[in-house]
């Protein structure tokens, strides 16, 4: 703890300090639940992309023979354009939120490419959709912690650290002015009885 002035100036200092602190530790506290609230939620997100990304890749293992001698075809065929997203904000931090997502589909001889070609693209596209999604869940994550580990910081500063000391000042500050006023009533009495002392022997 540094070194405090044992002054009536200092106790109020450090009181006005402690308002503060007492003021701002719940909106913390708040933004710290409600960060991790949304980091639970987004990893719910996640974990339901996943399963959807797996489901479609199953569904694409009875087309696996067909793949066989098609895959460098079909990777040739589907390119990502644009993904699109928005942002959601979370306790004053901004995450990215998927939208929807283009690709870019290059032209082939609908006469020459088997019936099934057309299926497995819309397939395809449905599994780089959820990648990207998953993508951007994961990107909001990392921000989420992030936000959310500075945040505990902070609690943990004012809870831990800037209350207990404010709390101690003001105490050894007021036990400080409270002996320095008793000694100064002391000091009041000893030359008020001097005083009388002085004036008696006078009389006398």
């Amino acid at each position: 703890m540094a070194r405090i002035k044992l002054t009536k100036g200092e106790l109020k200092r450090q009181r006005d300090d402690l308002k503060q602190y007492e003021r701002y530790l719940p909106t913390l506290q708040l933004k710290k639940q409600q960060l991790q609230l949304e980091i639970l939620q987004q990893y719910h997100f996640l974990e339901e992309r996943q399963k959807d990304i797996s489901a479609k890749k199953a569904a694409l293992v009875a087309w696996a023979g067909l793949f066989s001698g098609e895959q460098a075809f079909l990777s040739g065929l589907l390119k990502v354009k644009k993904v699109m997203a928005t942002e959601k904000n979370v306790a004053g931090v901004d995450i990215p939120v998927f939208q929807s997502i283009d690709f870019e589909v290059a032209e082939y001889d609908l006469f020459l490419t088997p019936l099934w070609v057309d299926a497995a693209i819309e397939a395809l596209k449905g599994i780089g959709a959820l990648r990207q999604e998953i993508n951007l869940i994961e990107q909001g994550i990392v921000i989420l912690k992030a936000e959310l580990r500075i945040t505990t910081q902070r609690v943990n500063l004012f809870e831990k650290v800037k209350i207990p000391e404010a709390t101690e000042a003001i105490r050894r500050i007021k036990i400080y002015i409270g002996d320095q006023m008793s000694n100064a009533v002391g000091r009041s009495k000893i030359a008020k009885n001097k005083i009388e002392a002085d004036m008696l022997e006078v009389a006398i």
